[in-house]
């Protein structure tokens, strides 16, 4: 059994045990340690912690487009084959390639969330049949376009306060 298996089994062990339907991993965490006899893992490598920091800092580093006044973020990771590591390009500085391949990277993980999302409601759409459905839109234009709208008006409403 694969170590995320074995994990999977111990949270709903968990959850047997102590009758509880909402739970924090750490308490997971601290029952595996202390009934189950789970090691904790070795503290990651110090370089490797500040490198985890660094990418941290360099994904959350936006700027403001000088036309539209919105932000938009400076760095992005883009993933090399064969290596643990992305390389990361600013945004004003990378060639078309890169970026490209960074928001192929990109929109290719949202699409796994929203596929994983339609199976989720999917599940209990048809194990709760007795109630009414969820319905959540999967189609994202008109949220983006409305996020937008609403940030170009608030920059409009900064600049004349």
């Amino acid at each position: 059994m694969s170590q995320k298996h074995d994990f999977q089994k111990v949270i709903r062990q968990y959850k047997r045990e102590t009758g509880k339907t909402e739970v924090e991993m750490i308490e997971v965490a601290r029952y595996a340690v202390g009934k189950l006899g789970y090691k904790l893992p070795q503290p990651t490598d110090p370089l490797e912690a500040l490198a985890k920091k660094f990418a941290t800092a360099a994904r959350e580093e936006t700027r403001t487009d000088k036309n539209t006044g919105l932000p938009y973020r400076a760095n992005h990771a883009v993933p090399r084959e064969g290596k643990q590591y992305p390389i990361w390009v600013d945004i004003d500085e990378a060639p078309r390639p890169l970026i490209q391949k960074s928001f192929q990277k990109r929109r290719e993980a949202i699409v796994g969330d929203t596929y994983q999302l339609s199976l989720d409601i999917d599940h209990w759409n048809s194990t709760n049949s007795s109630e009414e459905p969820i319905v959540i839109p999967m189609d994202f234009t008109e949220d983006v376009e409305e996020k937008k709208l609403a940030a170009l008006k608030q920059n409009q409403d900064d600049d004349v306060a």
